[in-house]
């Protein structure tokens, strides 16, 4: 798999360990390989015919082998306490969120907002969030959140008036596209034949 964008949103005074965590997320996409046991990511080209769930899995098991903890919940305010985050790591005591999108337009924004709110609150000092690109989305279940659709909104986060934090969003695609590729299947669940 391969980082095609790396769009900074927010980066503003002192997030501890910065240049470490982005090395570690870029290297945990890196690692994200189709077939499994291949040396890169060869998808097969069927308009939306390729699940997405099961796309993560690698990078995840790379980010725990880290020390990051997964489908991690965090309370970003007393009365507001969301779904888990896909992958956080505490530094200075202060959660360093990522998420890898997997649902619709909808949801990025969401996974967007739920980050920018716990820096505003001073729960979470940073977050990523990883899109296909647009070419790769073209192969996935259909409407899922990509970065081409997410990017008219960059502006309004660009703007927002953090102390410390950073905010971004990565773009992923495929190393190759093969119709002899198996397909990825569709659901929760798709990768764990493929680990047998």
């Amino acid at each position: 798999m391969k980082v095609t964008r790396h769009e900074v949103l927010i980066k503003s005074g002192n997030v501890p360990q910065l240049s470490s965590i982005i090395s570690e997320v870029e290297t945990a996409i890196k690692t994200v390989v189709w077939p499994l046991k291949s040396d890169k990511f060869t998808i097969n080209p069927t308009p939306k015919g390729n699940g997405v769930k099961p796309i993560k899995n690698e990078c995840m098991d790379h980010l725990k082998s880290k020390g990051w903890e997964l489908e991690k919940r965090l309370t970003i305010k007393a009365e507001m306490r969301p779904g888990p985050l896909d992958a956080v790591k505490m530094v200075g005591g202060k959660a360093f969120a990522l998420e890898w999108e997997t649902g619709n337009i909808s949801s990025s924004h969401r996974a967007v907002n739920k980050m920018v709110l716990g820096m505003l609150e001073r729960a979470i000092i940073g977050g990523i969030l990883i899109l296909p690109s647009r070419a790769m989305y073209n192969y996935l279940t259909d409407r899922v959140g990509n970065f081409q659709e997410l990017s008219p909104y960059f502006t309004a986060w660009k703007n927002f008036n953090i102390k410390d934090g950073y905010l971004a969003v990565i773009e992923i695609e495929h190393d190759a596209t093969d119709i002899k590729s198996p397909l990825i299947k569709k659901g929760t669940d798709g990768w764990a034949e493929f680990k047998k």
